[in-house]
């Protein structure tokens, strides 16, 4: 949630800012509400000082032994009207939150002005993308030609957009995710487990509530929760209501989850495969930082995601997006897009983020040292680090060979007992 403060102190820049993605913010709207507030905080203020006047009178009448009859009629007036002024002042304040949370954050100086995709900024390309003497096939042909992947079945257990892996793909896409975990946990990552539900603060927490609730997956029950679409949600809710000492910071997570989205508003799109899923898995990144740190830490998560393409020997390229392309919660972003073979292109396969105290702010989460004169909040930040079933693709579309083999990248060899080929016998 954007500082309410920074609206009242610096409106033209916020709206300003805002226009930079693409929003147009109501400023006769802002004003108004902001005016309401105002005039009721001061009606409000004026009648506690009164109250406390007119009780401290009555207090000095009382030992005086004189009537405070007249005086308590006027104190309950005061009761009663500064009860109504409360009540219209909560429901202001809240009418003021309700539409501040509809607003996303501001970007970051760096990220560049553009409306869509289209106008992201490539930042690196690494490795070649991969050329074969042969055509070329895409995920499902090879999957299929294993008998190892199958979307009839999984249709029938659940309808569209889900799959069934069978044998070594299985084992392949749980090799791919054990080998992310242990190369994170190496590099300083400590593995953490949550739930896959979570309840409707967190959600808000993060920024998937109220805006996104479309792409969530409700459970029905007695109480409200949800399927988390991305670890991100419950790992970076763990400094919920919290205020961290500063000698813990900074905090980074890895954790391995599945993720449930509903796909909203994107029927049509990546219908065949394993591209968008109802439900597929992810190895997360979060960091949990001081405000200072904060874009050192970008870099540093996104260097994370890139060292496992990396070390899988995937091409991939680096993208900044555009104002116009960022998440809700993010201020800048940068998106890893790896090559696939089957289908000629570049697509996404991580996303990495800093919310600043976006987040934070929302979540009530944070810190403080000695010489603070009080707790401020933390800055947070989210990775994928990598989604595992788009991995799965791209070792798939990048290792095939000519007779529909996959050739096992070097580094899942021993998480597939020493397995180099994959739809042959070793």
């Amino acid at each position: 949630m954007l500082d309410p403060k920074l609206l009242r102190q610096d409106l033209p820049m916020v709206i300003a800012q805002l226009a930079r993605r693409h929003l147009s913010f109501d400023q006769a709207k802002y004003q108004a509400l902001e005016a309401q507030r105002k005039a009721l905080q001061v009606d409000t203020e004026n009648l506690q000082n009164q109250r406390k006047l007119k009780s401290k009178t009555i207090g000095q009448l009382k030992a005086q032994q004189q009537s405070t009859d007249a005086l308590m009629l006027e104190m309950n007036d005061i009761n009663l009207r500064l009860e109504q002024l409360e009540h219209a002042l909560q429901q202001v304040q809240n009418d003021m939150e309700q539409w501040l949370l509809t607003l996303p954050n501001l970007p970051h100086a760096s990220v560049p002005d553009g409306k869509d995709e289209q106008d992201n900024q490539q930042i690196r390309v690494w490795g070649k993308p991969t050329e074969f003497a042969f055509a070329p096939k895409d995920h499902v042909a090879l999957g299929e030609n294993l008998a190892a992947m199958n979307f009839e079945v999984a249709a029938k257990l659940s309808g569209s957009r889900f799959a069934v892996l069978y044998g070594e793909l299985a084992q392949l896409h749980r090799a791919l995710a054990q080998f992310m975990l242990d190369t994170h946990i190496g590099n300083g990552y400590r593995e953490v487990w949550v739930p896959n539900l979570v309840n409707p603060e967190s959600l808000f927490g993060t920024g998937q509530l109220p805006k996104f609730a479309d792409d969530l997956f409700q459970i029905a029950g007695d109480r409200p929760l949800y399927l988390i679409p991305t670890a991100e949600v419950p790992v970076t809710n763990l400094v919920r209501d919290c205020i961290v000492p500063v000698e813990q910071l900074p905090l980074k997570y890895v954790c391995h989850s599945s993720c449930f989205r509903s796909e909203a508003g994107a029927y049509g799109q990546d219908t065949r495969g394993l591209i968008r899923q109802h439900q597929f898995e992810k190895v997360e990144l979060v960091h949990i930082v001081r405000p200072e740190n904060s874009y050192e830490a970008l870099e540093a998560m996104t260097a994370a995601a890139e060292g496992i393409l990396q070390a899988l020997e995937l091409p991939y390229r680096v993208l900044l997006l555009c104002t116009g392309d960022m998440g809700f919660s993010a201020a800048k972003t940068y998106d890893l897009e790896v090559w696939l073979p089957g289908q000629q292109r570049y697509r996404e396969i991580s996303s990495c983020s800093n919310t600043e105290a976006f987040q934070a702010r929302r979540l009530q989460a944070r810190y403080r040292h000695a010489q603070m004169p009080k707790p401020e909040l933390l800055h947070t930040l989210n990775g994928s680090a990598l989604a595992v079933g788009r991995t799965l693709v791209a070792v798939l579309e990048n290792y095939q060979q000519a007779d529909g083999s996959i050739r096992v990248p070097d580094v899942l060899q021993p998480y597939l007992k020493g397995k180099t080929l994959l739809g042959v016998q070793n």
